[in-house]
């Protein structure tokens, strides 16, 4: 077989699917440029050799006939310079050209596809590193959680990644307008956790796998020692299914250790903004440590700040909101504020919640003895 058919022929075989990886392609253009190069290079010396041309003369004649431009100021005059010219514009600027055109498109296409399939390595830094994802309903799940970190402020163009396996195919729109990329992998494995540059990231978020079984602790166990080891702890915010699995976390320095909470993905972006609230939110949904009681303690324009004092320093809770005699709920008032209320939210310790006497009690003798003190 002579040198121009197995050149032909391995073009042909680059681009078979099998052999159309991205490093073959590569490989392809690295070739076909060379060989145009040395063509351009062989008909440059030709040129001044035969019709005696200066070196720009013969660069000029060449560069234009390899793009067939061909503007006639310069030309070759004797016939062997005429043939050696045909074959650059037939076997160089046609043939040779369009092969180095089609790899370049080939490997654009190769860089596009490795893209939206999350192979690629972006190289990223300083980015929010989202591991796993939640077995229901994760699309919708992703694009609450990103909303929510793109309104924190801190975090408005933050890179976001996302290593799974759940979008093999491609980010939905939704979350690529977002500023979401991916990695298809997985974090047991090194190499996928090296693509996604793991050890720049800013946060490192591990998603529970199922957020019903107990059995899914084992797998982010596995991926927080692998943090562990790399001395990723302080940046990770994990999930845990069972209570009793927290503390084999705490021990690997994890940040912070969440339940997961599907409908409020915003818990994990305040444990990123403000870290410590977490904890706060997540025992409102328990009756562990503090949760929210209700008391229907009547107001007639008492001042918040000093109904606030009479629970804070009795010892008793910290009121977080009222309810109106219109039955609306206002939480976080001013503390000037007059409230004309029905009842207050106390955020109340578990073990020792106050009675609706008790709240009252301690807020008449509150405002009893204001009044005793300007009498």
């Amino acid at each position: 077989m002579n040198p121009v058919s197995r050149f032909i022929r391995q073009h042909q075989r680059v681009r078979h699917a099998v052999y159309q990886t991205e490093s073959n392609i590569f490989r392809s253009m690295t070739r076909t440029a060379s060989t145009l190069l040395l063509f351009v290079g062989v008909h440059a010396l030709a040129m001044m050799w035969l019709e005696s041309m200066t070196p720009w003369q013969a660069v000029w004649l060449t560069l234009t006939t390899l793009a067939t431009v061909g503007y006639g100021g310069v030309s070759a005059q004797t016939p062997l310079g005429q043939l050696m010219t045909i074959v650059l514009m037939y076997g160089c600027g046609i043939t040779l050209m369009t092969f180095l055109i089609s790899d370049y498109v080939d490997f654009r296409m190769a860089r596009r596809e490795r893209i939206r399939t999350g192979h690629w390595d972006w190289n990223m830094a300083d980015h929010i590193l989202i591991i796993n994802s939640p077995k229901y309903n994760y699309e919708a799940y992703f694009l609450r959680m990103v909303s929510q970190i793109r309104e924190s402020g801190e975090y408005t163009d933050t890179p976001i990644m996302l290593l799974n396996q759940d979008f093999a195919n491609g980010l939905p729109d939704s979350l690529r307008r977002l500023g979401v990329v991916h990695v298809t992998g997985l974090a047991s494995r090194p190499e996928d956790l090296a693509r996604a540059g793991v050890e720049r990231a800013r946060h490192i978020v591990v998603l529970s796998r199922d957020e019903y079984s107990p059995d899914s602790d084992s797998y982010s166990f596995d991926v927080c020692y692998r943090l562990y080891e790399r001395h990723l702890g302080p940046r990770v915010i994990a999930e845990v299914v069972d209570d009793a699995n927290r503390a084999r976390l705490r021990d690997l320095k994890i940040k912070a250790l969440l339940r997961p909470i599907r409908s409020y993905p915003e818990i994990i972006v305040r444990a990123m903004v403000a870290p410590g609230v977490e904890r706060i939110i997540e025992d409102m949904f328990t009756h562990e440590d503090d949760h929210a009681v209700r008391y229907p303690v009547w107001l007639e324009g008492e001042r918040w700040a000093d109904v606030v004092n009479a629970v804070v320093q009795n010892n008793l809770g910290t009121p977080l909101a009222f309810v109106s005699k219109e039955g609306e709920v206002f939480t976080h008032p001013d503390g000037d504020e007059h409230v004309q209320a029905q009842s207050i939210i106390v955020l109340v310790h578990t073990e020792k919640p106050p009675t609706v006497s008790d709240i009252q009690h301690a807020i008449e003798i509150h405002f009893n003895q204001g009044l005793a003190d300007i009498e």
